[in-house]
């Protein structure tokens, strides 16, 4: 198949997810290309606002073409930026053609702005496209308001989700979700996103006697991932001989130091910051369980890196039910004493099996499952289209 991505986020604001399955498709043997334009921010990144290239450029990622280009958002005119937006994107996708051929179907990142852009494009050049979906509902809730809601954007983004091959969520709860806004009236699978379990592989632990018990919690710092109640949690545990280690961006900021200080553990936890990912798996295999008070996600994949090394979590009820296993503990949100109890019952359990995790997570999210179920649903497209 020849398949064009295009991804609604692309660097520098993220666009990972849809440049690791580009590339697990592109090692499957299909022709992959992939069309990218980013608005830019000025309230988000004034200096790459005004320091990133202007026009369109080629450039290629491990050979797969790539077509992109840096629009300027115009700030708090939404609808304007949209407008533009897709009609860049249309027009890039058309000079893409026009090099590369025509395409066998799309592939959309997230239905605000690209599942539109390519149900715009699959109707002008009739090419069937499929929407993998990665927006929590916590997003649309900020832009538009609780459901039900009256914003313009509503009716666009659940027609492309209506006139989608089919629409791959990244957990199987994110429908249900999503449905006080988009309905369910379209065709919806689950598919992991996916990590390199090759690189995040098994490594077993010895805790020596002595040796304190080291919770990790691997996540940028928002009030979202409920950082507060881990601290609390940690602070009324049983167990006193543990440890913390916290990594992500902002964890080494203010907010978070004052918020550190005000606790009763500060002198048991590290503060790490934002690492890089050789940085992240050391530390991942220096530690013995993963602590997350997360309040809000989709399909937290810093869980499944952690499993993936052998190591068991405990986390809330917002973490999907696809990343649940044996030896995982998940408790309701916001509960100190409930998180503080699993903990103490993780430290407690030294019978979980590393190793039946690591493998639990490579039957889900590894290159070669993932690869091979999206490329299961884009085929179905095409074949759909062909009839």
């Amino acid at each position: 198949m020849h398949i064009v991505e295009i991804p609604s986020f692309f660097p520098p604001y993220g666009g990972e997810f849809c440049l690791e399955q580009a590339g697990a498709l592109q090692r499957r043997g299909h022709q992959v290309g992939i069309v990218s334009n980013v608005q830019l921010s000025v309230k988000r990144s004034l200096p790459a606002y005004f320091s990133l290239p202007y026009g369109r450029q080629w450039d290629e990622r491990e050979g797969m073409p790539l077509y992109y280009g840096y629009q300027r958002g115009v700030p708090r005119v939404i609808r304007f930026n949209v407008h533009r937006w897709v009609t860049i994107v249309r027009s890039m996708f058309g000079q893409y053609v026009a090099r590369h051929g025509k395409p066998d179907v799309l592939h959309a990142h997230c239905a605000k702005w690209a599942g539109y852009a390519a149900m715009l494009l699959g109707r002008e050049w009739h090419i069937p496209y499929v929407i993998t979906e990665h927006m929590p509902l916590w997003n649309y809730q900020e832009e538009f308001g609780p459901a039900p809601s009256k914003a313009w954007q509503v009716p666009l983004l659940r027609e492309a989700y209506e006139q989608a091959a089919c629409v791959i969520g990244v957990s199987e709860e994110l429908q249900d979700d999503l449905s006080c806004y988009f309905g369910r009236n379209y065709r919806y699978a689950f598919i992991s996103n996916l990590i390199d379990t090759r690189f995040y592989h098994y490594q077993p632990r010895q805790r020596a006697a002595g040796e304190p018990f080291r919770f990790v919690c691997p996540a940028i710092y928002t009030w979202r991932k409920g950082y507060d109640v881990l601290l609390a949690a940690m602070g009324r545990m049983r167990h006193s001989h543990v440890e913390l280690h916290v990594a992500g961006s902002g964890t080494d900021g203010k907010a978070f130091r004052h918020l550190l200080d005000g606790s009763t553990v500060a002198g048991r936890v590290t503060v790490h910051g934002a690492l890089d990912k050789t940085q992240m798996r050391d530390l991942l295999w220096r530690c013995h369980a993963v602590a997350l008070a997360t309040r809000g996600e989709v399909q937290p994949l810093s869980l499944l890196e952690a499993m993936s090394t052998g190591i068991p979590y405990v986390s809330t009820q917002a973490v999907p039910r696809c990343e649940r296993c044996e030896g995982t503990r998940v408790v309701p949100v916001d509960d100190v004493e409930a998180f503080a109890a699993a903990m103490d019952a993780i430290v407690d359990d030294s019978a979980v099996d590393g190793k039946a995790i690591s493998e639990w997570v490579k039957r889900m999210a590894s290159e070669e499952i993932v690869a091979a179920q999206i490329e299961s649903v884009l085929q179905a497209a095409v074949s759909a289209s062909a009839r």
